[in-house]
């Protein structure tokens, strides 16, 4: 029976299947501010439906429209049981695009922003983003995962995750503080999710449903949807959790029906048969 809760560092039990902020704001990074109203609604039903892992970041909002101050109009007073994941790294351009990195030193800001954004004394789990919308590599990340890993000796981060980083840059920043999750777009690196499940360590996939250049199998996925009465966003969630227990599951959506229909997928079994159909 696959488990339906992991424990992130040990001592903050999340639900499996958790939400993704990114697109409350807006549906691209390049796009239109979506209604604030909106994502408000999303995430206050997100939590109804049982959702207790929101993951975010400073840099996801459009104008004036932000996820993190979205976040915190919608839910404060935060539940006991709610962790909220947030990212720093990149630095938006002229355009409003995040298109570079902040350095060691600007660290900090960016983590005592999210506090004020989101209202909080202490954030739960802080990823190192490493790079930009390309593949992880080919950068050295100890300075900048050890400036978070001060903080988190001071108190403002309970735990660190690393995003978008390979297999060096992972054993890198493991050297150097505890890393609780990484997050990187699944693509069948089967290496680094099995040192994860290893370790205790969450696997949180970006991009879970597609986009970034990594679009969904349809037709597989339509197969086994057809026969289960489900989507294929359904299965595709149901698929990903159970990839390996260690795996965590953050589809984002601006919108209340795909929240919805993302979340039902909780209750979707799949056989033997629909997995190897799934993996062809």
């Amino acid at each position: 029976m696959t488990t339906t809760t992991f424990s992130l560092g040990g001592d903050l039990t999340v639900n499996r299947l958790g939400f993704g902020a990114m697109r409350l704001a807006m549906g691209t990074f390049d796009g239109p501010a979506r209604a604030p109203e909106t994502g408000v609604a999303v995430l206050r039903r997100a939590v109804e439906l049982g959702v207790n892992h929101i993951d975010t970041a400073g840099f996801y909002g459009r104008g004036t429209v932000r996820a993190n101050e979205l976040i915190r109009t919608a839910l404060t007073p935060y539940g006991d049981d709610l962790v909220i994941a947030t990212k720093v790294g990149p630095l938006l351009g002229p355009t409003g695009v995040p298109s570079e990195q902040a350095t060691p030193g600007q660290l900090r800001g960016l983590v005592e922003a999210d506090l004020r954004a989101l209202g909080l004394d202490r954030l739960d789990l802080v990823y190192l983003r490493v790079g930009g919308m390309t593949g992880p590599g080919g950068e050295s990340i100890a300075e900048r995962f050890a400036a978070l890993a001060e903080l988190r000796a001071e108190g403002l981060i309970r735990h660190l995750g690393v995003s978008n980083v390979d297999a060096a840059q992972f054993a890198e920043a493991r050297a150097i503080a505890p890393v609780t999750a990484v997050q990187n777009q699944y693509a069948g690196d089967m290496g680094l999710l099995a040192e994860c499940e290893e370790a205790g360590i969450a696997y949180v996939p970006y991009f879970p449903l597609g986009g970034g250049g990594n679009p969904l199998d349809t037709e597989r996925l339509g197969k086994v949807a057809a026969r289960l009465g489900a989507t294929t966003s359904q299965v595709a969630i149901a698929a990903l959790l159970a990839t390996s227990p260690s795996v965590l599951a953050i589809p984002g959506t601006g919108s209340l029906d795909h929240l919805e229909e993302n979340l039902a997928a909780n209750g979707l079994s799949l056989t033997d048969e629909d997995l190897s159909d799934l993996r062809g």
